[in-house]
Order: structure tokens, then sequence, then C-alpha cells
């Protein structure tokens, strides 16, 4: 490995000397719906008492910031072998590094990158947004998710969350702390929330430590929390502890205001896209027309006049925790043709768990 010494480490320590000076530890991402772990990140660790962020600064300033990065990925992608099952794994890049040689290096070392999840962490400006949304979707062509961390810290983490279309947004930390007690930033974190349901993407409140602050996200129909109220980050895949999986099931029956469309679900047929039969007239709709990894392409539905059968887009995906009334009132404001087309709903690793017909979630009994 490369070895560079730097005053930014107060014992001048050289990095990347040793890559066993960089050890991982995994953090739970817990569907909050569900009380069990959709997900973990993996997090950077040092010897000594400077944080990562000392050390990821020291090597970006000694121009080996890519090579250390790519170690942690390295490490990473190595144990997505062991991650539990239905269990996804988040790694962290920089943007501005993304296109690199030893981050691209580093990827190539698992060319299926399905159940992990690229969570591009800076929000600097970058000089070319293209070529990042490209690099993106190429990741995505291999399997990968994206997300985007602290979404609405400022002008150009927004500009990265209209531009990439990330499939998990990550609520910057100053939005989720002691939001039970300001409903300014309630406000600020719903009207993200509906963003990322607009593009199909899930909402992840970040850094949570207190039950108030769970409540506050799970009034809100959040599905996905982090935070040392939740799990702290351990060297193995940990399970939620009983407690915070009691904590987080009562939290969610207090606080959830509306019903769940999860009573609501249909079963459907998954058909994979391309196959012969999978969108010819003699198919059985519904079903779901899948891609090679399992991701949902289109929907085959059936004309009710006609008789005959058709492929529609999947205009709007939802969450099982999503409420009636607002995933209602989201069906009903997609582009006419497809406003009465059913709801696919889908969990937080893109698996489709089944449909949502509006006429069933127009006429669900109010909530008490």
């Amino acid at each position: 490995m490369v070895g560079a010494c730097t005053a930014a480490l107060p014992d001048c320590r050289p990095l990347l000397a040793d890559p066993d000076d960089l050890t991982l530890v995994f953090q739970p991402i817990v569907d909050l719906a569900a009380a069990t772990v959709a997900g973990y990140e993996a997090l950077a660790r040092f010897p000594g008492a400077a944080g990562p962020d000392v050390w990821f600064a020291a090597a970006e300033d000694a121009g080996v910031g890519a090579e250390l990065e790519a170690l942690a990925l390295h490490k990473a992608l190595a144990a997505v072998d062991a991650l539990p099952p239905n269990t996804f794994l988040t790694v962290n890049v920089s943007p501005h590094l993304l296109g690199t040689a030893p981050v691209q290096d580093a990827f190539a070392t698992r060319p299926d990158l399905q159940r992990v999840v690229v969570e591009l962490t800076e929000h600097t400006p970058v000089d070319d947004l293209d070529a990042l949304r490209e690099q993106c979707d190429e990741l995505r062509r291999r399997g990968a998710l994206i997300a985007l961390d602290d979404a609405g810290s400022g002008y150009s983490g927004l500009q990265q969350l209209a531009v990439l279309r990330p499939q998990v947004v990550k609520l910057d930390r100053a939005l989720v702390s002691d939001a039970d007690a300001d409903p300014v930033r309630v406000a600020l974190a719903e009207m993200l929330g509906e963003f990322a349901g607009r593009i199909d993407a899930w909402m992840l409140a970040e850094g949570l430590e207190t039950p108030g602050e769970l409540a506050a996200f799970a009034r809100l129909g959040v599905p996905l929390g982090q935070g040392w109220l939740l799990g702290r980050p351990a060297p193995t895949f940990q399970p939620l502890a009983p407690e915070v999986v009691s904590l987080v099931r009562a939290q969610v029956a207090r606080t959830r205001l509306t019903g769940s469309v999860v009573s609501l679900l249909r079963p459907v047929r998954q058909v994979e896209a391309g196959q012969p039969g999978s969108a010819e007239p003699g198919g059985v709709p519904p079903a779901v027309l899948v891609g090679p990894l399992g991701e949902p392409v289109s929907l085959l539905l059936g004309d009710l006049r006609t008789g005959e059968t058709y492929t529609a887009p999947v205009s709007l995906r939802v969450h099982p925790s999503a409420g009636v009334v607002e995933t209602l009132q989201r069906a009903l404001t997609r582009p006419p043709a497809q406003r009465f087309d059913p709801v696919l709903c889908t969990d937080p690793t893109g698996a489709v768990l089944g449909l949502l017909r509006i006429e069933d979630l127009a006429s669900a009994p109010p909530s008490r």
C-alpha cells in the first residue's frame, strides 16, 4: 500500500502503510414497520484517537483519498456474502472519487452488486453531474442501489438529489435531531419525504437517538431508521436487541395515525420480462414483469372493457407501512393514463410484495 505521512494525524502515522489499520464495523438499518433489520452500513474505523473523518481528510490532502476509500470498499464488498438473509450492505463513497481508478477497481472485485447500496457521502459541488449520473447508472445495471446522504443539507445536495434520482434518501441529521420538539424540522422532513416518494426512493432517518425522534418519524411513515437508539456499530452483523424490537413496535403502533396499506395487499405473479408470453395477450393479468435482478420493470394488466392485456409502467411504488390515505392521494395525482393502475408495494430491497388496487384504497374504512 501507499505510505504518506501528514501532520493532519497527531502522531504522524503513515497513511495506508498497513491495510489492517482500517477495520470495519456495521450499524443496523431498521425497517420500522416490521421492527427488523433491513440492512447494515459499513463504517471505517482506525487506530488512535483520530476519527475516520480525520483519516479520510488526511488521505485527501496527501493525494491518496481514492486509495483509502478503495481499501474500505474492498473490505466492505468482501463482507457481502456474510450478510444475514434479506438484508443489504451500504458502502460509502465520495462522489468526486467514484470514477477514479482505485474505486472502480474495488467495485470490479464484485461484478454482481446485488444487496449493495452505494451511498454518496458528500455534497460538495460536483463538476460534472452528468458523468456522476452515468457512473451511478452503471452501478445500478450491476445490481446496486444508490443512496444519497444528508438530504436537505444544502443546494448542492438537493441538486444531486434531483439529477441522480437515488433509491434511498438519508435525511440530514440536523433534520432528525429533536424533531419531536420542532415542527419546522418535521415539515422539512415531510417535504423531502414527499419528493422521495415521487422518485420512488426510500426515506431513511439517520441518527435516531431518542424515542421521541423515533415517534416523530414513525408518524411521518418514514420506512427506514438508523441510529444509536436502534443499534450501535459492531464488528459483526448483529440482530436487533429484544428491547429495541419492543420499543420500535410500541412506538410505531402508538404513533401511526392512518391505516397501513399492508392489510390491503393482493398477491401478484412475477414474470421475467422478455420471456415468451410475458407480455402477450394470452398472459394472465395482473402480473409484475421483473428484470434479471428481480427489479420490477412494468405491469401486465387487463382492460376491463375489451378483455385484452397490455403493459403499463410502474408509476408508483410504496412501502408496506405507507398510509392508505396518503397512497390514494399520490395515486390519484398520477398522469391520467396511469391514474387508476394498481400501486406496486415493495420492501426496502426492492422485492415485490404485492399490488394495491385503487378501489381497495378508496373503500378502506377510516382508521380510528
